[in-house]
């Protein structure tokens, strides 16, 4: 049975120089404070567990050359995402990967749970693809069974970071290929998710 692998994206948390967006809206030092832990709680809380082979596919690429850069677990295996947009980078980081079922998600997803990739790896037992939804349109979440069944041209003409990313995506998927499609999350791009978000998220303990 080949191993299955969970690649999170990141991008390495430096002051100013993420959440471009979402630092607009509520500063840049909230923005890092909040993609700070909520990168570490996504890396610990998935990464130590042994179903999956947690990875690490960081931007800039040089960042990837010293571990102690990233507040993550030492099992977690670091590499450079590549030039190019976010479909070109996800397209790379399927085809370089050993064989086994592959799941990649962000790392602004607060509320993703380990149960929450136990599902798509399942999913992925019978179907070709799985997405996660994100309420903005666009996907927390992708996942398929083989780099035998990635279509060519999965990524073409995607709007990213636009209502219709999840939509353009589908639409370039072969009718042959069963796909699945998880439960929807959050991902905090800008102030007005981050404020839903601290207003709704469980409170400790429950």
């Amino acid at each position: 049975m080949c191993p299955q692998h969970l690649v999170i994206f990141a991008r390495q948390p430096l002051l100013g120089k993420t959440k471009s967006r979402l630092a607009a809206d509520i500063g840049a030092i909230a923005a890092h404070k909040f993609y700070r832990k909520t990168l570490n709680r996504t890396a610990w809380n998935l990464g130590r567990d042994h179903r999956w082979k947690t990875w690490l596919s960081a931007t800039p690429d040089i960042s990837a050359i010293n571990k102690r850069l990233w507040p993550i677990p030492p099992n977690i295996a670091l590499f450079g995402q590549g030039r190019g947009n976010i479909g070109t980078r996800m397209s790379r980081v399927f085809n370089a990967l050993p064989a086994g079922p592959i799941v990649i998600i962000g790392s602004d997803i607060p509320s993703i749970q380990k149960s929450d990739i136990q599902t798509a790896f399942k999913a992925l037992g019978h179907n070709s693809f799985v997405f996660g939804p994100a309420f903005d349109g666009g996907y927390w979440l992708i996942g398929l069974n083989s780099v035998t069944t990635l279509p060519m041209n999965l990524f073409k003409n995607v709007h990213w970071s636009s209502p219709n990313a999840l939509s353009d995506t589908l639409i370039n998927i072969p009718n042959r290929f069963r796909v699945q499609i998880l439960k929807k999350h959050l991902d905090i791009d800008d102030g007005k998710a981050w404020h839903y978000w601290k207003n709704n998220k469980p409170k400790a303990g429950n």
